[in-house]
């Protein structure tokens, strides 16, 4: 499936994960199984959280950039609009593109 996610865009220009296992670093073109890293302070949601839209009106974009991803599907969450609707946990993914 094709989805959107928003990265962490660090100085070199490298992408991280916002929250979860943040000091990750991912590589367009590179396929990463999701880990599990139960994290204090967050819902136990095991899967990369990924949404349908490039939207999350409830995070801010500074030193963040989105990307098109292309991920195995675990389940669907649906979520109120304010926090961008629909998310999904995938399996895997792969970065296509940054898109900003």
């Amino acid at each position: 499936m094709i989805g959107y996610k928003l990265f962490k865009q660090r100085r070199d220009g490298s992408l991280g994960p916002l929250f979860i296992n943040k000091r990750q670093r991912l590589q367009v073109g590179v396929a990463y199984p999701y880990e599990d890293h139960p994290t204090k302070g967050y819902a136990h949601r095991p899967g990369w959280h990924i949404c349908e839209r490039p939207e999350a009106p409830h995070l801010g974009t500074k030193g963040r950039v989105w990307a098109k991803v292309e991920f195995d599907p675990l389940a669907r969450h649906t979520r109120p609009a304010h926090q961008g609707g629909v998310w999904w946990l995938g399996s895997t993914m792969t970065i296509l593109e940054v898109l900003s």
